[in-house]
């Protein structure tokens, strides 16, 4: 089995971002010369996530208004004690979480009808780091 592994680092100029990394990912896939196996895309920060769901603006906006009632930024969480003002960042990781794995077929990406690979981001302006670990033969 081979692997190939790639790092991929963020600093978005908002506090949350929905960012389409779906061309990073073929990208990682195309440089591995893996054909079959699978794809593995991590955040690696506790206040970020990736997920894979349509690119089009009106569910990126329902995304992200969701995730504000669910998860709404204000003073009321027990992190903040630490100093830090990012408890709702941390809970937004949890909501969407913080990677998926993706089946490698015949050397491309085998997704669903409209399927794309997002990093998303819940405290910004700061630098972040995401791994594309591909595996198989």
């Amino acid at each position: 089995m081979k692997s190939h592994t790639e790092y991929h680092w963020f600093e978005t100029k908002k506090k949350r971002d929905y960012v389409n990394i779906t061309d990073k990912v073929e990208a990682a896939l195309h440089k591995s010369g893996i054909a079959e196996g699978l794809a593995l895309v991590s955040a690696m920060h506790i206040t970020a996530g990736v997920y894979i769901n349509d690119d089009e603006p009106g569910i990126i906006g329902d995304i992200d208004e969701w995730l504000g009632k669910l998860a709404p930024e204000g003073p009321d969480y027990r992190h903040h004690r630490t100093g830090e003002v990012n408890g709702d960042s941390h809970l937004k990781n949890l909501l969407i979480g913080h990677e998926v794995i993706i089946p490698v077929t015949e050397g491309r990406l085998d997704f669903g009808p409209w399927q794309q690979v997002f990093y998303a981001e819940f405290d910004g302006r700061r630098r972040k780091r995401l791994i594309i670990k591909i595996i198989g033969e």
